[in-house]
């Protein structure tokens, strides 16, 4: 049985956080907001939230990636495309058939890589 990669607390899941967290901030800076002014556009309460989401220590929920791509001024697409290799490496993979920055990759004929299969079956 599949054990989604983002439902545990392995080193890996923590690092592809680390490394969407890092992503989101340099995004962040290069449109010129704030944690604050960021935190107040996608509605969030505590602009505390964002600094976790940036450090690694938690994630965006999908009902509200439209709100954080009009915010980081991104198509929403382009958004989750993105979000999704640090998210769901697999998944993106399969959809995308390409290298992401994550470090999975898909093939042509749709097998994934060897780069995958850090990802345990139980």
């Amino acid at each position: 049985m599949y054990t989604h990669p983002q439902h545990g607390g392995g080193e890996e899941v923590k690092e592809l956080r680390r490394r969407a967290g890092a992503w989101l901030k340099n995004r962040r800076t290069e449109v010129g907001l704030t944690q604050r002014a960021l935190a107040e556009a996608v509605g969030l309460e505590y602009y505390t939230m964002v600094s976790m989401i940036e450090a690694g220590r938690g994630r965006i929920p999908p009902d509200s990636y439209l709100a954080w791509a009009n915010a980081l001024q991104m198509a929403p697409a382009e958004f989750v495309r993105t979000l999704m290799q640090y998210y769901d490496p697999i998944t993106h993979a399969i959809l995308f058939g390409e290298i992401s920055e994550a470090g999975t990759a898909a093939t042509d004929s749709g097998t994934s890589s060897a780069k995958t299969a850090k990802f345990r079956v139980v």
